[in-house]
């Protein structure tokens, strides 16, 4: 392996992060937000059941673009660990771990999203049923498909606790993204409660964005200075 290749692959593994970050994300938030967002009527089960029933091809194509974002994020996971295991490796572990948990969640939570496409369909086992319980069991399916991608996002936050200390801690990365890193992390965990969640909402969650967006955007366009990690990691330098 040449010295060129070791200098750049720091640089080239946050770039890859960045893009599984990006992916994971743009998955996760079509496929939660933006189409059970467009389906679902809060409160009505009839309504919600005819919406997924009429809208079949968008409801499937949110739970492909839901499960898409475990792949996405266990990448992103891995690779974070890679590059922030010279700043501190237990930590790094740690969150690698928390990450994976969160992505356990989110398997879950994609299928609980495809079980009330499944109830609605009218399998023979539910025949005893009438249309109005298989309506209100549908819709039972998506409120628990909320509450475990919500606990996802609870260690989802504690994964940003930790990362937003290793980037503060670090110097390869600008330190001020690590603050905002910690703080999306706080966000994320008001919803361990629900209560204090919603009392909160929405600046509960209003630094997710730019600090989240600040993060993806440095590792796509900066990466990460290869000097200073190399210094991090302990190995000389040269070139």
């Amino acid at each position: 392996m040449t010295d060129g290749t070791v200098d750049t692959s720091p640089k080239l593994y946050a770039r890859m992060a960045g893009v599984s970050y990006f992916l994971g994300a743009l998955t996760s938030v079509v496929g939660q937000m933006v189409v059970l967002g467009t389906l679902v009527v809060s409160g009505s089960a009839t309504a919600t059941a005819a919406n997924i029933l009429s809208h079949e091809s968008l409801f499937r194509l949110g739970f492909v673009l839901s499960l898409m974002t475990v792949p996405f994020h266990i990448v992103w996971a891995v690779l974070f660990y890679g590059l922030f295991k010279p700043v501190n490796r237990s930590v790094a572990r740690l969150a690698e771990f928390v990450m994976l948990v969160a992505c356990t969640m989110w398997a879950l939570s994609s299928l609980l999203y495809l079980a009330p496409l499944l109830v609605l369909q009218g399998k023979t086992s539910l025949n005893a049923f009438a249309p109005e319980q298989l309506q209100a069991l549908a819709l039972v399916f998506l409120k628990l498909n909320g509450q475990a991608y919500d606990i996802g996002l609870v260690f989802f936050g504690f994964w940003y606790v930790l990362i937003g200390y290793l980037i503060f801690r670090s110097t390869f990365l600008p330190r001020i993204i690590g603050v905002l890193g910690v703080l999306v992390g706080l966000g994320y965990l008001t919803l361990l409660w629900q209560p204090l969640a919603h009392y909160l909402y929405p600046y509960n969650l209003a630094l997710a964005g730019p600090g989240e967006i600040s993060l993806l955007l440095w590792l796509l366009v900066k990466g990460v200075n290869v000097h200073k990690w190399r210094e991090t990691e302990g190995v000389g330098y040269s070139g």
